[in-house]
């Protein structure tokens, strides 16, 4: 399993900032992602616990699980189908108020699952989804400040 870790901190509200990365409607303008459908929605929220949703890169898309969705501070998500098929043991998304903003520690844990080939394959992955994430905290950064 490769695990990725992103790690920014925001100028601005944890609420702003939770709102962004929790809203499947808005990911759609984010580089790179061409979709973003909600499949399933959540329990209590539109988006929330049990909420299962659909991001279509082109190539590349993924329906992730959303759960343990506790408004401001956690969101976690677990990748159920693929293309490229990935084992994904979990995804978490952390926020915590500091007094230079929003601190977002982003971690996926997850392996490319092609045989033979996906050895080579999940470290490739790991740094595309590291700039990926990099790319969405920036661009929330940009919107909110």
């Amino acid at each position: 399993m490769q695990t990725l870790v992103v790690k920014r901190t925001i100028a601005a509200p944890i609420d702003q900032v939770f709102e962004l990365l929790s809203d499947h409607a808005g990911y759609s303008a984010f580089a790179g992602i061409k979709d973003a459908r909600l499949l399933k929605e959540g329990q209590q929220e539109r988006n929330g616990d049990g909420a299962v949703r659909r991001i279509d890169l082109g190539a590349v898309w993924f329906e992730e699980e959303i759960s343990n969705f506790q408004r401001p501070i956690a969101m976690d998500y677990k990748i159920l189908r693929s293309r490229p098929p990935i084992d994904h043991e979990s995804g978490r998304i952390r926020l915590e108020e500091t007094p230079e903003g929003t601190a977002v520690t982003w971690t996926s844990v997850f392996r490319v699952s092609i045989p033979l080939i996906g050895l080579v394959l999940t470290p490739i992955a790991a740094k595309a989804g590291q700039k990926a994430f990099s790319s969405m905290l920036k661009a929330i950064e940009k919107k909110l400040t």
